[in-house]
């Protein structure tokens, strides 16, 4: 059984800006597992991606987990700024690439970013 958020559930209009970004991270979050379930629906290993919050961006990481429930692997998968929504692809575990990918507020950039996502990250390249 899949949880919900309360935020989730709640309509954008009485959300704020920081809050609208959090619910639209849990959205990409599900979107990229969902991707990852429909290229390998056999897979031994099930894909998720954890949302870690900082100081100023939302760190996606990708988890790896096998069939015994352990988690292995995995990475960074994207960081997000929590107030302006900014989608970055990720330089190192610590720190995101200069350039802007999507922007999670912005309608029109966030439904992009939901129709190109790919689990592995393919979509954040700048083409």
């Amino acid at each position: 059984m899949q949880t919900v958020s309360t935020i989730e559930v709640m309509p954008d209009s009485s959300l704020s800006p920081s809050q609208i970004v959090e619910k639209r991270v849990i959205a990409l979050s599900k979107r990229l597992e969902q991707n990852y379930q429909s290229k390998y629906p056999n897979s031994h290993k099930v894909l998720t991606f954890k949302m870690e919050l900082g100081r100023k961006y939302w760190k996606l990481n990708q988890v790896d987990i096998d069939s015994n429930g352990e988690e292995y692997g995995g990475g960074v998968h994207a960081f997000i700024d929590r107030n302006s929504g900014d989608v970055y692809k990720p330089a190192s575990w610590k720190s995101p690439a200069k350039h802007i990918r999507y922007n999670l507020l912005d309608d029109n950039s966030f439904n992009n970013c939901l129709s190109r996502a790919d689990w592995a990250g393919g979509y954040l390249y700048i083409r």
